[in-house]
């Protein structure tokens, strides 16, 4: 049920970056306004939002911002008027590659992901056309802080999760969507911290990428996270070290 993943140690320095440059928190405050807005602000009886919430928590966000971004999203104050937009399209090597985001303006990020994928010789792609290769799932990454895999391994199989990664200072478990909450809860109360939870697309084959051709997509895939609207990046690429 073990194994490593380069990609999960990337996402997780990438991570840590966006913290320093706090970037984090506007991810974070989109995230927060979309889920209120859909199902609400009570965090109690909204579980996108509950997750939202404790990620924004863990971030160390200041509650005054989160109850803001509540209270924008359920019009309480004035705010924008956010829409989920995911993309889809090929990187170099024909790496698969989703993108979502949250936008008030889709004309402007549509331009603007267009671009990065033509400056780094990819192509957007229409609906569908890429999201079929992957499965929705619940991520859940835990700082080991003295913490075994056995610790972790007899939690999460009685919660029913799917997989667990070990990395050298961390942990990475895989669950479905349907189980992803009540796993995230039980570790919690387990008295495991969560460094960083929520729903993602996971490729269900991959194609290794290596040399230029790994760089050229690490840019691509860099550059898209980079952009103001864009909240999350997926492939299917597996990166080989040569």
């Amino acid at each position: 049920m073990s194994g490593h993943s380069k990609w999960a140690t990337i996402k997780r320095k990438k991570a840590a970056t966006d913290v320093k440059r706090g970037k984090l928190f506007t991810k974070l405050i989109k995230e927060l306004t979309v889920a209120a807005r859909q199902g609400g602000g009570d965090i109690n009886a909204n579980p996108r939002l509950r997750l939202a919430y404790d990620n924004a928590r863990s971030a160390n966000m200041p509650i005054d911002n989160i109850e803001r971004a509540i209270k924008k999203a359920t019009g309480e104050v004035e705010g924008a008027n956010y829409l989920e937009i995911t993309y889809e399209g090929y990187g170099p090597g024909g790496v698969a590659i989703l993108v979502e985001s949250v936008t008030d303006n889709k004309n402007r990020t549509v331009a603007e992901v267009r671009h990065l994928f033509s400056k780094h010789g990819g192509g957007l792609g229409e609906t569908g056309s890429v999201a079929w290769m992957f499965d929705r799932n619940g991520i859940i990454s835990l700082p080991k802080e003295g913490k075994t895999e056995d610790d972790v391994m007899e939690i999460i199989i009685e919660s029913g999760a799917e997989d667990l990664q070990t990395e050298e200072d961390f942990f990475e478990v895989t669950t479905t969507v349907e189980n992803f909450e009540n796993i995230r809860r039980t570790l919690i109360e387990k008295g495991h911290k969560i460094e960083n939870a929520q729903l993602e697309w996971v490729a269900k084959n991959t194609v290794e990428v290596k040399g230029e051709k790994a760089e050229k997509l690490m840019k691509l895939i860099e550059d898209l996270e980079d952009l103001d609207d864009v909240q999350n990046v997926y492939s299917n690429a597996d990166f080989i070290e040569e």
